[in-house]
C-alpha cells in the first residue's frame, strides 16, 4: 500500500475510480472496486487512514459490525487495510480536493489542495460529514495552550493519567472520557453548562454514581477566563448559574463540544445537495446527480437512510457495481462470490479450497 507524495505539478495521474475519503467506508470502497478488476486512488485531508474513527474515538468500542461482537475504531481501520492489501490502493493524504470539472471526454478533471492532479472516470465520495472541526472554547488567551494543555480531541490516553482534568461538555465524548479516565487521572471534573445531557442516560447515571461515590465530581458552570503561572495554565475561571465565577486549578483541559461539519469544496461540484449532505438519485448505486460520481456513507441522503458503517459497507459494495460501465463500458459485469469464485480467488491471492 502507497502513500503516494504529491505528484509534480506537470504529472496527471490516470486513474479508473478516486474515492475521497479514507475513513472505514471509504477503506471498503477499496475492495469492493478491487473485486471487479478496478484500481483506486484514495484521498483525505488527514494525515492518516481511518477518519473519525482513527481521529477522534481510536480507543472507543464499535459493537455492531457484522461478526465482531467489539472493536475499536483503530482495530477496525487496521483490520480494513489488512483486507485491501491484494489491491494495492494508493493513498494521497494530507490534502484535499480542490477542484472537479467534467471533461469532454466524459472523464474528470481532479485537482488537491497540494497540486496533485488526476484524469478520472469515476469519483467516489466516502467523506463522511465532510472536513470536520471540533467546535473550540471561546475564551481569550485559550490557543497558546492548544495542544499541550488544552485538547479537542484524545489520541493517547495515557497522558492524561496521573493528571487533574477537567472534561468540558455534555454529549458522549465527554461523559465517555471522563467515565474511561476516573481512576487512572489523579481527578476528573466533568464541567457543563447545564444541568440536562446529551449523553447515553446509562453514562449519565454512571457518572452522577461516581459523583456520589466522590470518585469524580460534576460541576455545572461554563469557563469564562483562564489563568497561567511559569507559561503554563494553572486555573481555569468558571462562572456558575448562581452568577458568582470560582477559580478551579488543573493540569489539562479536555473539550468536547461537538464537530462542525463543513462540505468544503465539496459544495461546489454542481451536487445535490440537503441539509449538508449530497443526494443519490436512488439506492441501486448510490449515484449523485452528477453521471459518474457516487456518494457512500454518512455523507449522503435517501429516504430511510440510516448512517451505520454497516449501512456505507452495503452502499459501497452497489456503488462498485453501478460504476464498472464507466469503466468497462464492454464489459458484462457478472456478480461473483468470493466463496466460490477461481477468479476472485486469483484477485485475492488466496488458493481455491478443493472439496471431497
Amino acid at each position: 500500500m502507497e502513500n503516494k507524495q504529491p505528484t509534480p505539478a506537470s504529472a496527471v495521474i490516470e486513474a479508473d475510480a478516486v474515492i475521497v475519503g479514507a475513513g472505514p467506508v471509504g477503506l471498503f470502497q477499496v475492495f469492493e472496486l478491487g473485486l471487479l478488476e478496478i484500481k483506486a486512488h484514495v484521498i483525505d485531508s488527514l494525515p492518516v487512514v481511518g477518519g473519525q474513527c482513527v481521529e477522534l474515538y481510536p480507543d472507543k468500542p464499535i459493537y455492531d459490525i457484522p461478526a465482531v461482537p467489539v472493536c475499536t475504531g483503530q482495530e477496525l481501520t487496521d483490520n480494513l487495510l489488512k483486507q485491501i492489501e491484494p489491491f494495492e490502493p494508493t493513498f494521497h493524504l494530507n490534502q484535499e480536493v480542490t477542484l472537479v470539472q467534467r471533461r469532454e471526454d466524459g472523464r474528470f478533471d481532479l485537482e488537491t489542495s497540494t497540486g496533485t492532479r488526476f484524469i478520472t472516470k469515476t469519483i467516489f465520495i466516502a467523506a463522511g460529514v465532510g472536513s470536520f472541526q471540533p467546535r473550540t472554547l471561546k475564551v481569550e488567551g485559550i490557543e497558546a495552550y492548544e495542544g499541550s494543555q488544552v485538547f479537542y480531541r484524545v489520541k493517547d490516553p495515557s497522558q492524561f493519567h496521573g493528571k487533574n482534568l477537567v472534561i468540558c461538555g455534555g454529549g458522549d465524548s465527554a461523559l465517555d472520557w471522563a467515565l474511561n479516565l476516573v481512576g487512572k487521572a489523579e481527578s476528573v471534573v466533568l464541567l457543563h453548562r447545564r444541568e440536562d445531557f446529551r449523553a447515553a442516560p446509562a453514562s449519565v447515571a454512571k457518572m452522577k454514581e461516581l459523583c456520589d461515590n466522590y470518585e469524580m465530581q460534576l460541576l455545572i458552570g461554563q469557563v469564562t477566563g483562564i489563568e497561567s503561572k511559569d507559561d503554563k495554565l494553572s486555573e481555569i475561571k468558571v462562572t456558575g448559574a448562581d452568577g458568582v465565577t470560582r477559580r478551579l486549578p488543573l493540569d489539562n483541559l479536555l473539550v468536547f463540544f461537538g464537530l462542525s461539519p463543513k462540505l468544503g469544496p465539496i459544495a461546489e461540484w454542481g451536487l445535490d445537495i440537503e441539509r449538508k449532505q449530497l443526494k443519490v438519485m436512488n439506492t441501486e448505486k448510490f449515484e449523485t446527480n452528477v453521471p459518474g460520481i457516487f456518494a457512500v456513507g454518512d455523507i449522503n441522503t435517501y429516504p430511510g437512510k440510516k448512517k451505520l458503517i454497516l449501512s456505507g459497507f452495503h452502499e459501497a459494495a452497489l456503488a462498485a457495481f453501478g460504476a464498472a460501465p464507466y469503466i468497462f463500458p464492454e464489459k458484462k459485469i457478472h456478480m461473483q462470490y468470493t466463496t466460490t469464485s477461481p477468479k476472485l480467488h486469483k484477485i485475492l491471492g488466496v488458493e481455491t479450497p478443493v472439496f471431497d
